[in-house]
């Protein structure tokens, strides 16, 4: 092993430009995953850090015990408690003070006439708590509302919405609330909980604009006196409070707020990096592995001699393994360097973007430092291992001969293998799509897939080679003649090197397909199930926003432009002892306004004891016309329903529908999520937008669209996501291009006698260039192609398993536009590639290049 050590540090010293791009593809890869996991960390402490400080004075909370989850959220919602349980709570023994606290969703509307966040964070509002220690907020600047129409507001949000002290504006509760900020706050030390926005009212006010009825609260906080303990007084109040009342400690409602932000965003936010530093990684490992498997083959006659001298295999295969691990080493703690600078960049980056870090300095565990250092060294090593176990194999005879340059082609067992792997992955692929709609048994046919496109790359390279570089003969001539043969003399080192490429474009074409597919599916979705001329909404998605005010309805219904004008409510029950989302509307209009597909029984009929369900839904819980559903509300009441109708489409509509007059009782804070209007006959779309939109002026002045700008809008966020994907996928983008740039610039290395022997029967400078940079785009072409390929079979196979595996209908959708602009860019970054190598070739002196054995 000392030998082999003392051989690999001589050539390492010998050849360190070889092994450059290695270096780099191990520094970025294991770099992002550091600076992923360092964020995860810090993002955590942060909001531990944040809310235990925010809840420090509370140490009890008092709340309703039970809860209603529905699908698809992590917190139930909460019936309120009697905010008379005040007085009660204040006799116990050992309690020094409490406080109602009503919570509700208040946006407000900045100097700009916009409304200030709502992009996701939710936008709260409730009462003024005017003990400090039981607030988690605390008065800043100005004073504390004493009248109705003050409010405080975090500084956050005032500096959002360009408001300042003695400022006036509007308060969506949904209901628009003439406000005057009096007040500015600060959350633990904080301008605001990240994009999070409250606003503070008096007690009348909140009981007034976000409750169902005067005298309730959200919970009831509660502080103890001296020396009595969190669980202490949790106990001492558990006898006072009445059924369906529950007390915690202040702790534990610490750690569940820190639960669900950890959750909700956190948890879904760290994967979706991790995601993205696998597949940074995976090209990675393409890149590491054709660096070692070229520089292998170039010193077969140096292995060779060695072998000759009477070195073994096993100190051959060593020699390579130790420098693999030393390149390994070295980059991932270089990487281990750059992911803590990443970390820092993105805390500092944040805050202008719109989301602040809480502030705190970088967590830095054992976890987030070794993880990435294992990672980075066995992705390396593990990439070296075929090349050097090759290496060993090296027979002594081969020092006889001189060094060739690889010309290793394609094996029929190769051929055999991959399409036995094509064949198996197109049959669990359609089995989980076509077949038994199963994501899982899709995704594995997909990893199939993407290791059949690798195992035939070799095979395919070949023709593809042929055929994209068909034209260069008549283009480039001679120049592009010899660029497509040099990509054509190692097919296995061709398709090693496009396969990085490969891999980074398969995943971008397949999330440009999926949102393709998103956007097609939400203008089927409005375009089939919408059937009104306008909608009206607020511009918000997620938790943020208010909604709409359920007044408008009726107001914008009045107009006389206007045929139908149907508002949907949304209300949370257990249907059968299973939480269930509810569409509160008035079911005659939303028939006329919806297309709900076909509908058994009657809408008109549902009154006060009636439901309507999906035909999905009915299946499911096994419910049909006449049958008898058990509703159980957040208070607690629980009452019996009858199925009256059961319609088809659920996609806008929902799959639970009950009147208004059946929600009242059980309501708390009422909105509507959207607002459907149909004109009358011969009242024009522009006209029509025009009336209702004077009428929602004086509602907020939520956003009116056509049906067309709401299908678009409604899809807004995908671009976005699209936006933050393409940007992730620029490093593993890199990666492979720097792994094309390296086999180049170790191919020109290969190829040097060869170079110098153009040059001097009468290639240019510029040809000579030009043949290197083509070579590059040859190689890019290839693997831009297969990646469009592949990643439109793979978004082809994600949107068809997401549709059998939901009840919505999927719609697939290519876009050609975006699609062909992946493939420039493709095909732009391998010559970007080359840019380098056909410099270093061009420069090349001619005498030596000859001599060069």
């Amino acid at each position: 092993m000392t030998a082999a050590v003392l051989l690999s540090r001589s050539s390492l010293r010998a050849h360190k430009r070889r092994f450059a791009g290695t270096f780099l593809a191990v520094f970025l890869g294991v770099a992002f995953l550091a600076g992923t996991l360092v964020m995860g960390d810090t993002l955590r402490a942060s909001f531990d850090t944040m809310f235990g400080r925010a809840a420090s004075g509370t140490d009890a909370v008092v709340r309703s015990a039970d809860a209603i989850t529905t699908p698809g959220e992590s917190q139930g919602v909460r019936a309120p408690v009697p905010a008379d349980l005040v007085d009660t709570i204040e006799n116990v023994p050992g309690v020094a003070a409490a406080a109602p606290d009503i919570q509700g969703a208040g946006q407000l509307v900045g100097a700009d006439g916009d409304p200030i966040g709502g992009k996701g964070p939710p936008t709260l509002a409730g009462n003024w708590i005017t003990d400090p220690e039981l607030n988690a907020y605390q008065l800043a600047e100005g004073r504390a509302p004493a009248r109705s129409g003050e409010v405080v507001i975090d500084r956050g949000a005032a500096r959002r919405g360009g408001l300042h002290l003695g400022d006036t504006t509007t308060l969506r509760t949904p209901d628009p609330v003439r406000v005057t900020v009096v007040g500015l706050a600060t959350f633990a030390g904080e301008d605001g909980m990240a994009q999070v926005t409250f606003t503070g009212m008096t007690r009348a006010d909140a009981e007034k604009y976000l409750t169902a009825r005067p005298g309730q609260a959200s919970t009831i906080k509660v502080r103890a006196a001296s020396g009595v303990g969190q669980q202490q007084l949790v106990d001492r109040l558990a006898p006072v409070l009445p059924d369906g009342v529950e007390a915690i400690t202040g702790q534990a409602a610490a750690e569940e707020n820190t639960e669900m932000i950890s959750s909700q965003f956190l948890t879904v936010f760290t994967l979706f990096l991790l995601v993205f530093s696998g597949v940074a990684l995976l090209v990675a490992t393409f890149s590491i592995h054709n660096t070692f498997a070229i520089v292998v083959a170039q010193r077969t006659r140096e292995n060779a001699l060695l072998r000759a001298l009477g070195a073994s295999r096993g100190q051959v295969t060593a020699a390579t393994l130790v420098e693999a691990v030393a390149v390994a080493v070295t980059a991932s703690l270089a990487g281990l360097a750059g992911g803590i600078g990443i970390a820092a960049g993105l805390q500092a980056l944040f805050p202008a973007i719109g989301f602040p870090f809480p502030e705190g300095d970088l967590v830095i565990s054992a976890l987030s430092m070794l993880l990435p250092l294992a990672v980075g060294v066995a992705v390396c090593l593990g990439s070296a291992l075929l090349p050097a176990v090759r290496a060993g194999r090296t027979a002594p005879m081969a020092a006889l001969r001189e060094t060739a340059v690889d010309s290793s082609g394609a094996s029929p067992v190769r051929a055999v293998t991959g399409l036995g792997l094509g064949a198996l992955a197109l049959g669990l692929t359609f089995g989980g799509v076509l077949v038994t709609p199963s994501l899982w048994l899709a995704g594995a046919g997909a990893v199939l897939a993407l290791a059949s496109f690798v195992v035939l790359g070799p095979v395919a390279s070949t023709t593809a080679v042929r055929v994209l570089g068909g034209p260069l003969d008549r283009v480039r001539g001679v120049t592009g003649g010899l660029a497509r043969r040099n990509a054509l003399r190692s097919p296995r080192r061709t398709a090693a090197t496009a396969s990085a490429l490969m891999i980074g474009v398969a995943v971008v074409a397949l999330f440009t397909v999926f949102a393709a597919s998103l956007k097609a599916t939400m203008d089927q979705t409005v375009s089939r199930s919408f059937a009104g001329d306008v909608a009206v909404s607020t511009p918000a998605f997620g938790a943020g926003g208010s909604g709409l005010s359920p007044r408008l309805a009726g107001a914008v219904a009045a107009l006389p432009e206007v045929d139908t004008a149907v508002g949907l409510g949304r209300g949370v029950a257990e249907v059968d002892g299973k939480g269930r989302a509810l569409t509160v509307t008035d079911p005659l209009a939303l028939e006329r306004t919806f297309d709900l597909g076909d509908i058994r029984g009657s809408l008109g009929g549902l009154g006060t004891d009636g439901i309507a369900v999906t035909e999905s839904e009915a299946e499911s819980q096994g419910l049909k016309t006449g049958d008898k559903a058990r509703l159980t509300f957040t208070d607690g009441e629980t009452r019996t329903f009858t199925v009256r109708a059961v319609y088809g489409r659920s996609e806008l509509a929902g799959d639970y529908v009950i009147t208004r007059t059946a929600w009242e009782p059980h309501r708390t804070q009422d909105s509507d999520t959207l607002l459907a209007v149909s004109f009358k006959d011969g009242v024009s779309t522009g006209a029509g937008k025009a009336a209702v939109e004077k009428v929602a002026e004086r509602y907020g002045a939520p956003e009116v669209q056509t049906r067309d700008e709401y299908a678009q809008s409604s899809a807004g966020g995908i671009d976005m996501m699209l936006t933050l994907v393409y940007a992730l996928l620029a490093l593993a983008v890199l990666i492979a291009l720097l792994g094309i740039a390296n086999t180049l610039t170790l191919a020109i290395h290969e190829r040097t006698r060869e170079l110098g022997l153009l040059r001097a029967v009468g290639q240019t400078r510029s040809q000579l260039r030009a043949m290197v940079r083509w070579e590059a785009v040859l190689v890019a072409a290839f693997g831009t192609v297969g990646g469009l390929g592949l990643g439109a079979f793979l978004g082809w196979v994600l949107v068809k398993a997401s549709d059998g595996a939901s009840d919505s209908a999927f719609a697939f959708a290519i876009p050609p536009t975006q699609l062909t602009i992946v493939a420039l860019m493709g095909l732009a970054a391998g010559a970007l590639a080359g840019l380098r190598p056909a410099g270093r070739a061009a420069r090349m002196d001619v005498l030596r290049a000859i001599a060069t054995e």
